[in-house]
């Protein structure tokens, strides 16, 4: 049941999705060469993971799941966990205050809610030790789940990478990472080592 777009459902299925995730982060850093002060970038619908149409079904209590899984996966491996806000913010997300001097990045005024920043967003705004919402950035890597459009916060150039797992719930799971560009043309010679 959904009352103004918010879930009242309660769902037996996190610890399912919870491994979906993990799963899905393994592979991405792997692929990636993720290293420690990296930042992962990671977009939700938790509508489209409870089964609706992104926008018409946050789901509070899989935002809460779903972020507590990203933030321990970033937190084990050393990496920085920037969370997309959508439902109106997606130019936004929210990261440690750290993260954000770290990378001089620029702060925004802005407190995402389940209807103006998705559940997603709103879980990392309540449970980050220093949250702060942030304009843009360019992450090394990222997971858009539920067609939310990271590609805006990842840094050029952008390279798919295909996963085992392509769902999280109901919601269908895009990764990404990033290489340095290409420059110097045919003459030039290339280190196919690093991914970015």
């Amino acid at each position: 049941m959904s009352i103004n777009g918010i879930s009242q459902e309660k769902y037996d299925h996190l610890e399912e999705i919870q491994v979906q995730l993990y799963t899905i982060l393994r592979e991405l850093q792997a692929a990636a060469h993720l290293e420690q002060g990296d930042i992962l970038v990671v977009g939700c619908s938790t509508s489209e993971v409870a089964g609706g149409r992104i926008g018409t079904y946050s789901s509070e209590e899989i935002g809460e799941c779903l972020f507590w899984t990203a933030y321990r996966f970033c937190g084990e491996n050393g990496m920085y966990l920037a969370c997309q806000c959508c439902e109106h913010l997606n130019r936004s997300l929210i990261v440690e205050k750290v993260c954000m001097k770290e990378y001089r990045l620029t702060r925004v005024n802005v407190i995402p809610q389940l209807k103006a920043g998705g559940a997603f967003a709103t879980a990392a705004y309540r449970h980050m030790q220093e949250p702060v919402a942030v304009e843009a950035l360019l992450a090394q890597a990222g997971v858009d789940i539920g067609d939310t459009l990271i590609g805006m916060h990842l840094a050029p150039v952008a390279v798919p990478v295909r996963t085992e797992c392509k769902t999280i719930g109901q919601a269908h799971v895009v990764c990404a990472r990033t290489r340095a560009k290409y420059i110097g043309g045919s003459r030039a010679a290339y280190d196919e080592s690093r991914t970015f």
